[in-house]
């Protein structure tokens, strides 16, 4: 699979996904990958209606989208994965997903959660999921779409004392 964006998004796939970074980066499909979604009715039809056009959306979890990453079937799919948290970046990765980036598109307010940016919301065990995502030598980075600059994730961390 030709991954062209691994994008954390807590809304999943919404306009900025399917028409902006999906369209701009030539996707033929965006793989909302998210356990809980994957497995609500409503969540996952709402989503499926979001693609449109030449875009194709699909729910899947965690281990299905795996599979499919790693099944020869859809080995020239150029395709957008967008998670919820990143975590998911971290199972993704050990089920043997390849990226060399990470963009941090949205993560909204939840209880026990501090702003990073003004669309980012971290906890601290997001902020650990970050560091092991750093580790294996990941690129990560902050951009909501294409249009507006990008900002170094792991430097947002740092400067608002989230990691030293």
């Amino acid at each position: 699979m030709d991954v062209k964006l691994l994008r954390i998004d807590s809304r999943l796939v919404h306009g900025q996904v399917a028409n902006n970074w999906a369209g701009s980066l030539g996707a033929e499909a965006i793989l909302a990958v998210s356990d809980g979604a994957a497995n609500d009715e409503l969540r996952k039809t709402l989503m499926l209606q979001t693609g449109g056009g030449k875009v194709k959306v699909h729910v899947l979890g965690v281990e299905k989208a795996a599979r499919v990453y790693k099944n020869p079937k859809y080995e020239a799919l150029k395709a957008v994965i967008v998670v919820e948290t990143p975590a998911d970046v971290v199972r993704l990765l050990d089920l043997g997903i390849e990226v060399d980036e990470v963009n941090v598109g949205g993560m909204t307010f939840k209880q026990g959660t501090k702003a990073l940016s003004q669309a980012v919301y971290i906890s601290d065990d997001d902020a650990a999921a970050f560091q092991e995502i750093d580790k294996r030598g990941i690129t990560q980075y902050i951009q909501q779409v294409p249009s507006t600059s990008r900002s170094d994730l792991m430097e947002a961390l740092k400067s608002k004392g989230f990691i030293s």
